[in-house]
C-alpha cells in the first residue's frame, strides 16, 4: 500500500498503476501491437500475465520523476507526493533521439586571405597590457614542450614574460610577487587540481545530459563553420585540458593552434595529454595562460577562435567577445558552444533578476534565448550569426566583418 500525502488516501499497487494508465492515456493494445487488437482476443492466462508484466515495466521503467534523483525500476514504484507539488514525468534519455536544428541558414563566409600579424618571431603574440607585439629574446622555441626558459619582451612597456615547462604565462599580472588577484567562483573552480584532473576523466562526459553531443561530434560541427578559414591560425579559448586543441592539431586543418586558458592546472593537464600522444605535431601547438578579457594577441592577427563549453564560465561575456572581435582578422570566425536556459518560466520578471544575482556571486553567465546571444555578438562587432540547438546545448558562430 502506498500513501499519497496530498490527498490522504491509500493506494494499492494495482490502483496506482491503473491511475497512471489513465493519467497518460496509455492503451496497451496501441503500444504493444501495431494493428488493432481487442482485449477479448487475449484468451490465455499466460498472455494476460505477459501483458500485465509488460505494462508494469513500461510505466515503472520508461518514466521517471523529473525532480527526484532515483529512477523508477520494475520492482520499485514508490512515489512521494509533496503537498502543493505536481509530479512531472520525462522520457528516459536512453530512449530519446534528438535532432540538431539550425535556427538560421548558414551564410557563406567570404574571407580575404591576408598575412596575419606577427612580432619578430612571436607568432602574433602581444603584450596583454599595451597590445604591442612581443619579441622572443631567448633561443628557446615557444611551441609545446619547449617553453621552459622562453622569454618574450614588450618593446613598448619593457615588460618580460617567461615560459614554464608547460606554457607561456601571458596574463597582465605575470611576474608580480606581492599582488595576487582572485577570479569569480566559476573561474577559480577550474583552477583547482582536482577539477582539472577530473575534467576529461568523467566531468566533461556528463555534458551529454545537457544536450552536448560529445567532443568528436562537436568538432565535426565546428569544422563546418571554420572551413572558410582553414590553413590559418586558430585559438582554442578556455581550452581546459585540451580536448579540442588536440583534435585541431591532429587534423592538420590549421597552420598553428594556440591553446589558451586561465587555469595553470588545466594547461598542465593539456601538456600531459599531449605528451602521451604518439606522432603529435607539437611544433604547431603553443600553450598560453591568459585572461579571456585581455587576450595577448595583436589586433586582426587570428583567423579563428573556438570556445568549447566556455562562454557560460566567462565573468563578462561581452568583454570576452569584444576581445575576440578585436583579435580576429577581417572575415575571421568565432565558434562557441554553451547552454541556453530558455523554458516556460523565462518570461517571468524575477528570472532575469535572479540570473543577474547568480552571475554576481558565481561569475557564470547563462543565456535565456538565442536572440540574446545574437545581440551579444552583434554589439561586439560580429556579423553573420548562426546557431544550432539540441535542447539546452547551442553552438553559435559569427564572423568579423570583412573590410
Amino acid at each position: 500500500m502506498y500513501v499519497c500525502r496530498s490527498f490522504g488516501v491509500l493506494l494499492s499497487p494495482r490502483r496506482l498503476l491503473g491511475s497512471l494508465r489513465r493519467l497518460f492515456y496509455i492503451r496497451p493494445t496501441s503500444i504493444f501491437f501495431p494493428q488493432t487488437r481487442n482485449s477479448s482476443s487475449i484468451t490465455t492466462v499466460k498472455e494476460r500475465e505477459k501483458l500485465r508484466e509488460t505494462m508494469n515495466s513500461v510505466i515503472t521503467g520508461n518514466f521517471k520523476p523529473a525532480f527526484f534523483p532515483s529512477q523508477l525500476s520494475k520492482n520499485s514504484a514508490r512515489f512521494l507526493f509533496r503537498p502543493f507539488t505536481t509530479l512531472v514525468f520525462t522520457r528516459s534519455l536512453t530512449a530519446k533521439v534528438r535532432a540538431f536544428v539550425e535556427t538560421k541558414p548558414t551564410a557563406p563566409i567570404v574571407v580575404e586571405k591576408e598575412e596575419s600579424g606577427g612580432g619578430s618571431g612571436s607568432c602574433g603574440l602581444a603584450c596583454p597590457i599595451c597590445y604591442n607585439p612581443l619579441t622572443v629574446i631567448s633561443d628557446s622555441p615557444i611551441y609545446v614542450g619547449s617553453t621552459v626558459g622562453s622569454n618574450l619582451q614588450c618593446n613598448t612597456c619593457k615588460k618580460t614574460y617567461s615560459g614554464t615547462q608547460t606554457h607561456l604565462d601571458l596574463v597582465a599580472s605575470s611576474g608580480s610577487k606581492q599582488y595576487d588577484e582572485s577570479m569569480p567562483l566559476a573561474t577559480e573552480l577550474f583552477r583547482t587540481p582536482v577539477v582539472s584532473f577530473l575534467y576529461e576523466r568523467g566531468w566533461r562526459q556528463n555534458f551529454v545530459f545537457g544536450g552536448f553531443p560529445g567532443p568528436e561530434k562537436e568538432f565535426d560541427m565546428a569544422k563546418n563553420y571554420l572551413k572558410r578559414v582553414l590553413g590559418g591560425k586558430i585559438v582554442d579559448a578556455s581550452c581546459g585540458s585540451g580536448m579540442f586543441t588536440r583534435l585541431f592539431a591532429k587534423s592538420g586543418l590549421f597552420s598553428q593552434v594556440i591553446a589558451l586558458d586561465y587555469s595553470e592546472n588545466m594547461l598542465r593537464q593539456c601538456y600531459e595529454f599531449i605528451e602521451q600522444e604518439e606522432n603529435f605535431p607539437k611544433e604547431k601547438v603553443t600553450l598560453v595562460r591568459a585572461d579571456i578579457s585581455r587576450l595577448p594577441f595583436e589586433s586582426s592577427s587570428i583567423d579563428a577562435v573556438h570556445a568549447g563549453a566556455a562562454l557560460h564560465c566567462w565573468p563578462s561575456p561581452s568583454t570576452a567577445v569584444a576581445e575576440i572581435s578585436r583579435v580576429l582578422r577581417p572575415g575571421g570566425v568565432f565558434v562557441a558552444t554553451t547552454y541556453i536556459v530558455d523554458g516556460p518560466f523565462t518570461f517571468l520578471p524575477f528570472v532575469n533578476t535572479f540570473r543577474q544575482n547568480m552571475m554576481g556571486i558565481a561569475g557564470s553567465y547563462f543565456a535565456v534565448s538565442e536572440r540574446e546571444l545574437e545581440d551579444l555578438c552583434r554589439t561586439c562587432g560580429l556579423v553573420g550569426f548562426t546557431c544550432m540547438r539540441n535542447g539546452p546545448f547551442v553552438m553559435i558562430s559569427a564572423r568579423k566583418r570583412s573590410s
